[in-house]
């Protein structure tokens, strides 16, 4: 069995109704039949295609809402029946508050269905984790504080670039709003961002699903009504 079964088998089991897809590109999640995937993205697939030369050869799903997937700020709260992000949150510069606009837009029982990538198993192999600490600081203070120096450990680490061309590299991905991997985790490291979130954000919920799947963990969160007064 591959990973995109597993996702598959997950995605029939859990998801139900009608939702959206953040940043599925060329790889949308399988759902059932009957349910119906609103997909969104920041960019269109012309745009996307500049961005990610990469994919030239693949088919890219056309957004239905144009948006920052981080913010979903075009969208209303208690919207949708789930919202979907597989290997999407790994590209956010403040994971906590993507996750805290996932539940925000889905209403009450709703579902996060996340894939998030193990760096093990990725070409983030040689970066160091992201800590929790620093996670929070993104969510509290904003994110800017720390972007330059995820570009400059991507050039470094991932792009493996010399010395000379790290600052030339850097530039070019800030001009072209290049949508690296900012942050990294295990399977045994991301559930402390959850734990946090289940701690601290107003959006209640309660993980019901975590499985390790072919170098990524695939998460489901399904969000708790609100108390009553």
């Amino acid at each position: 069995m591959d990973f995109q079964q597993v996702r598959k088998d997950i995605a029939f089991q859990y998801l139900k109704g009608e939702g959206i897809e953040v940043g599925a590109l060329h790889a949308p999640l399988q759902v059932p039949e009957a349910v119906k995937v609103h997909y969104v993205d920041r960019m269109s697939v012309s745009d996307l295609r500049k961005q990610y030369p990469e994919l030239g050869g693949l088919d890219l799903v056309e957004a239905d809402i144009v948006d920052n997937g981080e913010t979903l700020s075009s969208i209303a709260d208690n919207s949708w029946d789930f919202a979907i992000a597989n290997h999407m949150i790994e590209h956010c510069q403040n994971p906590i508050g993507a996750l805290e606009n996932f539940l925000r837009v889905i209403k009450p029982g709703g579902l996060v269905y996340l894939g998030v990538p193990d760096k093990r198993y990725t070409f983030d192999i040689g970066r160091p984790l992201t800590t929790l600490d620093h996670l929070i600081r993104d969510y509290k203070e904003g994110p800017e504080w720390s972007k330059l120096g995820h570009y400059d450990e991507y050039v470094r680490l991932v792009d493996k670039f010399p010395e000379e061309q790290v600052a030339g590299r850097m530039q070019h991905l800030l001009d072209i709003d290049y949508s690296i991997h900012f942050h990294v985790w295990t399977a045994e490291t991301f559930p402390e961002l959850l734990a946090y979130c289940q701690e601290k954000l107003s959006h209640r919920f309660e993980i019901q699903h975590l499985h390790e799947n072919f170098g990524e963990l695939i998460v489901i969160l399904r969000k708790m009504p609100e108390p009553k007064n």
